[in-house]
């Protein structure tokens, strides 16, 4: 019985990590050219079985942070054995090291280690980590090229990943369990103040995302209805500073109203109804801008 058990136990472990032929593309190349369809095409060169999607290839250039927030608002609704490949790569040719995680999720992620790997680690875990053997992981004929890495390296990985071609094994050498990180403000309550970072915008609509969550705000003790002192900073700059109210849905103010709310993600966010929030007060996103709330 012991033995079943086991035999069970480790059956249920390589299925949660087996990889289901769905490979999603994520980069900053835009789509002016054709730099995503060679990506697609490579992959579809290993294998015609592959299930390609698109994460999203506006990302702006070189903004490492803003892929690594992408990957974690989505790669948790994809199922155990996703492959993601996701290019920000403005050191390729450097020595940043080409990778592919393996998260306690059962999700793959081939990238550069540059930053982009920072919040699936944390949301998701490290399983295991593994260095591209690019002398065995490598597009063919493809030697003499050193600027596009997203094609000849990580897509042709991915894909021959995706389709089982070869193992997470035989990825490359196992590397220690650590990535490189980009630092930021993470949220936490002290003393009356909730402070958090913004990650990200609504780009579409200008609105401010937060990474403070509903537990975290709570502590405040606010409901809705309720007026809350916002302040925003740019590193140590104060740039913002307002009692805004907290809605649940922008009808319950005028429009042109600043308000307050919580996302699809149920993180503490800002708007203006029916307007830009992000443009009219100058406020971005990223690992260098912060916010505190209290009453």
């Amino acid at each position: 019985m012991k033995i079943r058990f086991l035999l069970f136990f480790f059956a249920l472990s390589f299925y949660s990590y087996s990889q289901n032929n769905v490979l999603v593309f994520q980069s900053d190349f835009g789509i002016k050219d054709g730099a995503v369809s060679a990506m697609k095409g490579v992959a579809m060169g290993v294998s015609t079985d592959i299930k390609i999607f698109d994460l999203t290839h506006e990302i702006p250039s070189y903004n490492i942070w803003e892929a690594a927030y992408r990957l974690s608002q989505t790669a948790q609704y994809y199922p155990a054995g996703t492959v993601f490949v996701s290019v920000c790569d403005p050191g390729v040719g450097t020595s940043r090291h080409s990778v592919v995680l393996l998260t306690k999720s059962g999700h793959y992620f081939v990238t550069p280690d540059n930053g982009t790997l920072t919040l699936i680690a944390e949301q998701l875990g490290i399983q295991e980590i593994r260095e591209i053997d690019e002398v065995k992981n490598r597009r063919a004929n493809s030697n003499e090229s050193y600027t596009f890495h997203g094609r000849d390296v990580y897509a042709y990985t991915g894909a021959r990943l995706a389709s089982k071609t070869i193992t997470f094994e035989e990825i490359g050498a196992k590397l220690p369990n650590e990535v490189v990180k980009i630092e930021y403000q993470k949220p936490l309550y002290n003393n009356g103040v909730v402070k958090g970072g913004i990650p990200i915008l609504d780009i579409q609509y200008g609105n401010i995302w937060t990474n403070i969550d509903k537990k975290t705000f709570s502590n405040l003790n606010l409901k809705v209805g309720d007026f809350v002192s916002v302040q925003i900073f740019n590193g140590t700059k104060k740039v913002y500073h307002k009692k805004v109210q907290l809605v649940n849905t922008f009808g319950q103010v005028a429009v042109g109203t600043e308000v307050c709310y919580f996302n699809s993600l149920l993180n503490f966010a800002l708007a203006v109804n029916q307007g830009n929030f992000s443009e009219k007060n100058k406020i971005y996103s990223g690992a260098s801008w912060s916010i505190t709330i209290s009453k």
